[in-house]
């Protein structure tokens, strides 16, 4: 039973990790403060199918670019993992979070900044197309895909999440999913060192 769930489990929670929707629900809430029902789900709509269209499409097609350049698989989980580990560090330091999205009003903004790079930034590209090598591209994609629908859920719930948690809350869960990435990130160097010396 679990030798046929852990490939799933296995993309479901890098890519979990890397969105980090929970970390992103007080920047959500200031761009749709003000708004209307209708437009805040006009804005949701847009955020997740902007976010999975962008992964999706670089999930099928990355791994045709990285053959087009002549860049292999262990040198691109050496490069992701000092990517995502980089990005992760900078997001565990004070003051450096998520701070792009502060101060938008667009109407564009399921787009962006919320939909790329917010939700579908470059740790979900780069982990998604590690996960696609490493676990198929059915496991990945139903991942992805569950991970989207999550998005959807808790955007759609921020208030309620957010009365719950806190913003106290929010950041520690954050902080702790920020660890995890930069855990992933030098499992993915280590595996990328390996690949190349085997």
């Amino acid at each position: 039973m679990y030798a046929n769930l852990k490939p799933y489990l296995m993309t479901f929670i890098p890519i979990f990790v890397a969105v980090d929707i929970i970390g992103s629900i007080p920047l959500f809430l200031s761009v749709v403060e003000g708004k209307k029902r209708r437009e805040k789900h006009r804005i949701i709509i847009m955020t997740v199918t902007t976010a999975a269209l962008l992964a999706a499409i670089f999930m099928f097609l990355g791994k045709w670019v990285l053959i087009f350049l002549n860049i292999t698989i262990p040198d691109f989980q050496i490069a992701g993992g000092v990517l995502l580990f980089i990005i992760s560090a900078r997001l565990l330091l004070p003051g450096t979070g998520k701070t792009l999205v502060a101060g938008s009003r667009d109407k564009d903004v399921g787009v962006f900044p919320l939909g790329t790079p917010l939700i579908t930034g470059p740790a979900v590209l780069t982990t998604t197309l590690i996960m696609v090598d490493t676990y198929g591209i059915a496991a990945t994609f139903i991942s992805l895909a569950a991970n989207m629908l999550f998005v959807w859920l808790v955007l759609a719930k921020a208030d309620i999440i957010m009365k719950f948690l806190g913003v106290s809350g929010t950041r520690a869960f954050s902080k702790v999913m920020y660890i995890l990435l930069a855990s992933i990130a030098v499992m993915l160097v280590r595996r990328g060192i390996m690949g190349i010396l085997v």
